[in-house]
């Protein structure tokens, strides 16, 4: 799995493998969480059980860089999100009006309610009425939240 990643990755990889594994394996479910979060994932419980039952409960260093790099492949939603903004951004100015991403936030995909896009806004720091940094918005609205199991 080392020829997937950059050499300063695998050392950052190792470094926060190795502060939380001390004893070199990763047996459970919170320690994945944690040191994958530090990493910048945000795993669900339900794929962080799937990787251990994959490896028989027992992560050492190398099953965990073949995790990150599944994980990495399936984690592309950021980006994604931000090419369709890019894509739109017929001035390439970088923002969005609120009103109009409140428009597709509540049209598009999981058609979030006006309570849940005001809850949104007041977490990202949206203005009713002013533009929005869709790199910026992207960041906050895609950051790994906390598990709580």
């Amino acid at each position: 799995m080392a020829h997937h990643f950059k050499e300063e990755d695998i050392d950052e990889f190792r470094e926060c493998f190795y502060l939380f594994a001390r004893e070199g394996v990763i047996n459970k479910l919170d320690e994945l969480s944690v040191i994958m979060r530090s990493l910048g994932m945000s795993p669900t419980i339900t794929e962080l059980k799937k990787y251990f039952s994959e490896n028989n409960g027992k992560l050492h260093f190398p099953e965990f860089l073949k995790v990150m790099h599944n994980h990495c492949r399936v984690e592309k939603l950021p980006n994604e999100i931000l090419a369709a903004f890019k894509a739109n951004d017929r001035q390439h100015i970088g923002t969005i009006h609120s009103k109009h991403l409140k428009h597709l936030l509540q049209g598009w995909g999981e058609h979030l309610n006006s309570k849940e896009v005001e809850q949104i806004f007041r977490e990202a720091n949206v203005h009713p009425n002013g533009k929005v940094n869709y790199d910026e918005f992207v960041k906050i609205a895609c950051a790994p939240i906390p598990d709580y199991y």
